[in-house]
């Protein structure tokens, strides 16, 4: 009796997925070609940011700011080798790759978003604390204190992220047919945890968004503050870099992740409903799009945060400037 219910259960599930959940080839058609532009562009720019930050003179140079702008490339670089498979499983028709990449690969986006994400707060954080208390004096602006957070902060991430791999792999069945989306193959156990994974995870966002929006507006009454009392010149353009940066950096995190949680949270609870998937799944598909632009977006953020990697990126290309026209090789620290 038990096994008829289970064979009726699949049946109606699968059902369900050809009717509600087929595969749209023709979406793929556009979603390939700018995903590969993303990833051959994202691959290159995150390894000349890797080269600087962690091949080059100033890799001995420790700073706050230095420590979360290489676990944010990190971020971004992993991102990168993350996009062939997205752009794989676009061609795919094997039903195995299919299960691999939603067990897997997918929650390599999570991870690294939700990262970038953190690093982007703790950024910002840091110019703010720079901004009120210049001195520094207190542990939060150490650089111990950075790594301690950056550790404490993948290890948060890794945590669900390994418990969703887990339960998947324990109460999965294989599917028969290529569908859509990965929520459609998630058992009952596991469409739970995932709503409460993306719960958790779009409160984080809406933290540091609000964070974001909080450091940008003191930034400002700084600057204005300092206008009104008519400081030294050089004191009010540093004011002014600092909401020069804080702006650059809230517009980065806004283009990139803002779209993505507007319809994240509506597409897990809605997405089944026969009538919206599809809607659902295209809005899904371009503010994920959009999400992964940051992997070329944050070297313009490292451009503006780090004056040592402007310097060493300038130095980088003059080296290669030199190479092309056959003039003496400089030595190389890595």
């Amino acid at each position: 009796m038990g096994n008829l219910v289970g064979v009726g259960v699949t049946s109606v599930t699968n059902q369900t997925a050809d009717q509600c959940d087929q595969r749209d080839t023709n979406a793929h058609l556009f979603f390939m070609p700018v995903y590969t532009l993303v990833f051959v562009v994202g691959l290159v720019l995150n390894s000349l940011t890797l080269k600087v930050y962690f091949c080059s003179a100033q890799q001995q140079v420790s700073s706050i700011m230095m420590v979360y702008l290489r676990n944010l490339a990190a971020c971004d670089f992993l991102l990168c080798l993350y996009l062939p498979l997205r752009i794989i499983n676009y061609i795919s028709s094997s039903v195995t790759f299919q299960l691999v990449y939603c067990n897997f690969a997918v929650f390599g986006l999570h991870l690294n978003m939700y990262a970038s994400i953190l690093f982007m707060g703790y950024i910002a954080a840091n110019r703010y604390l720079k901004i009120i208390d210049s001195l520094g004096n207190h542990f939060l602006r150490t650089v111990q204190a950075a790594r301690i957070i950056s550790t404490v902060t993948w290890i948060f991430l890794l945590a669900p992220v390994i418990s969703y791999i887990t339960l998947s792999l324990l109460t999965q069945e294989a599917p028969t047919v290529i569908t859509n989306s990965c929520e459609s193959l998630h058992s009952s156990q596991v469409h739970v945890f995932y709503k409460i994974i993306h719960i958790c995870s779009g409160i984080t966002f809406l933290v540091v968004l609000v964070s974001l929006i909080f450091f940008y507006y003191s930034a400002s009454r700084s600057v204005l503050q300092a206008q009104q009392r008519q400081l030294a010149s050089s004191s009010c353009k540093k004011l002014r870099r600092s909401r020069r940066k804080m702006l650059v950096l809230v517009s980065v995190f806004c283009v990139c992740f803002v779209p993505y949680h507007l319809v994240r949270l509506p597409y897990i609870f809605l997405h089944r409903q026969c009538s919206l998937s599809k809607v659902f799944y295209y809005l899904k598909e371009l503010t994920v799009l959009l999400s992964v632009l940051n992997v070329c977006l944050d070297p313009v953020v490292y451009f503006f945060f780090s004056k040592a990697f402007r310097e060493q990126l300038t130095s980088t290309l003059q080296r290669g400037e030199m190479k092309g026209s056959r003039e003496p090789p400089t030595v190389r620290h890595c």
